[in-house]
């Protein structure tokens, strides 16, 4: 007799008990639902439901990313760009999630090409490249806004790569090249300002001070006499006297 009971109790724990047994993960959330209709939300750990009765579906509740692939975009002023983002999202209400939608990552992303081809193409070229935070923030807000009615949250839009059409990446190159030749060009000028300044400075020191320019010439004469190569130095009488007088 106590064989048969303890042969009943196992049973009972094969059928029942362990069937219904579910562990939900740290990251994870258990939605169920009891003969198909939403009975609540299992936290994580060991959790029991009704075996046969009930069902649980897991949902992930971490920051998940996800990729918008590239979107063709007319510019506002009518240029063809191709442009693409990354969303990142996190499922707030699980039950929301799995109720409001049938696939709410697929639903998410696709939202977020819309949201994305929509705001861009109201911004310029030049725009488009030096605002992509403050783009990204729009499209963040906009996607954000739909998907609250999914149980989402999305926590950030990031504009990734902007592919320009190759005529308009040579016209940028050509551009760019000008400024970097129009910068030297400003930047030589400058040193030959200060150059010549200096000049000046010295020329105007040595009128000044007696004997200057002789002691110049003497000094120049002597560097020309180092070289071994063949020269000729032509000098004026007067140049001579003012060096002996020097």
């Amino acid at each position: 007799m106590p064989e048969l009971i303890i042969g009943v109790i196992i049973f009972v724990i094969l059928l029942v008990i362990l069937p219904g047994c579910r562990v939900i993960r740290q990251f994870e959330r258990g939605v169920v639902f009891t003969l198909g209709k939403y009975s609540g939300i299992k936290q994580p750990g060991l959790r029991v439901i009704i075996p046969y009765l009930q069902t649980v579906s897991r949902v992930d509740v971490r920051s998940t990313p996800i990729d918008v692939p590239k979107q063709e975009v007319i510019t506002k002023d009518n240029v063809t760009v191709g442009v693409d983002a990354i969303v990142y999202f996190r499922v707030l209400d699980p039950a929301k999630a799995l109720l409001e939608t049938t696939n709410y990552v697929y639903a998410t992303t696709n939202f977020a090409q819309a949201a994305l081809r929509d705001i861009t193409g109201n911004f310029e070229l030049d725009e488009l490249l030096s605002k992509r935070d403050e783009i990204s923030a729009q499209i963040k807000e906009i996607v954000d806004k739909e998907t609250d009615k999914w149980g989402i949250d999305i926590e950030n839009v990031k504009l990734q790569n902007i592919e320009l059409p190759g005529d308009m990446k040579r016209a940028m190159a050509k551009q760019a090249e000008a400024e970097r030749e129009r910068r030297a060009a400003i930047i030589a000028a400058e040193g030959e300002k200060s150059a010549a300044k200096s000049v000046a400075e010295a020329a105007q020191l040595l009128a000044h001070t007696p004997g200057g320019i002789q002691i110049r010439t003497l000094q120049t004469l002597e560097k020309i006499s180092s070289d071994p190569s063949q020269k000729t130095v032509i000098m004026l009488p007067n140049d001579i006297k003012s060096i002996f007088k020097a």
